[in-house]
């Protein structure tokens, strides 16, 4: 894709963002865009940020850590925040601390451990999201919370899972994230939006010395219905860089 095609999708996009925000009553300022690059290669990555772009998701830890020194060497500017999205292998944590400033997909407890440790032996502190599978599909990753609100035995044990994780050390627990139903109907999806917004709420009073501000949800398809529901950051590819290249 050339440039210009990148900069139009991406003025579109914040246009979409905006007129969401705008419609649930939000500062369209609260809303971080993520823009996904898996698959695209620096030169890709380049023109995003050469368009305007400042955070980039990656699905993969070793393509990451392929991909980001190059772009972080190669920018005129302020280097990218970047953004691990993808299910995290526990012998791929030391790439993932190593290379990335935010998790999105913390999903387990034994993940945790394994960042915080590569986090406190870096002398650091990694921003993390905790992956939440509010929609009970068996083929995602995520804390089983697709139960929590009528199910007390589900929701104990989210809340048990996440006092521990608040207490590691080299984590700074910053909010949640999910994974939606794929649809053709974006509205199909809003329940699951506002189901993980209440759940957010509700671990602000059950840790509330812990700020619990970040709702990542929505993606190319349901991004405008996550906004409306209030995420705080939407994680988006297609709709910026065209379809991507087929996987092997």
């Amino acid at each position: 894709m050339c440039p210009s095609s990148i900069a139009q999708n991406l003025r579109r996009v914040q246009e979409r963002i905006a007129e969401a925000a705008l419609r649930a009553g939000r500062d369209p300022a609260e809303v971080t865009l993520v823009a996904v690059t898996k698959t695209f290669p620096p030169e890709v990555i380049l023109e995003g940020y050469a368009a305007g772009l400042r955070h980039f998701g990656e699905n993969r830890p070793e393509e990451g850590a392929e991909k980001i020194p190059i772009v972080n060497a190669a920018v005129p500017g302020p280097r990218p925040t970047w953004h691990m999205v993808g299910h995290i292998q526990s012998r791929k944590a030391d790439l993932v601390v190593g290379w990335f400033d935010v998790v999105h997909s913390v999903d387990r407890p034994k993940i945790a451990q394994r960042l915080s440790r590569f986090a406190v032996e870096a002398g650091g502190e990694m921003s993390v999201l905790l992956e939440c599978n509010i929609s009970g599909e068996a083929t995602k990753f995520g804390f089983a919370v697709d139960r929590w609100e009528e199910d007390a035995a589900q929701r104990e044990a989210f809340f048990a899972d996440c006092a521990a994780i608040l207490d590691l050390p080299g984590l700074r627990v910053e909010g949640l994230m999910t994974v939606a139903p794929l649809t053709d109907d974006p509205e199909t999806v809003r329940p699951v939006f506002a189901r993980l917004r209440a759940l957010r709420d509700t671990l602000r009073e059950r840790f509330p010395h812990h700020p619990w501000r970040e709702l990542s949800m929505g993606m190319t398809d349901d991004f405008e219905v996550a906004v409306e529901e209030g995420a705080t950051m939407v994680r988006i590819g297609r709709a910026i860089f065209g379809p991507r290249k087929e996987e092997p």
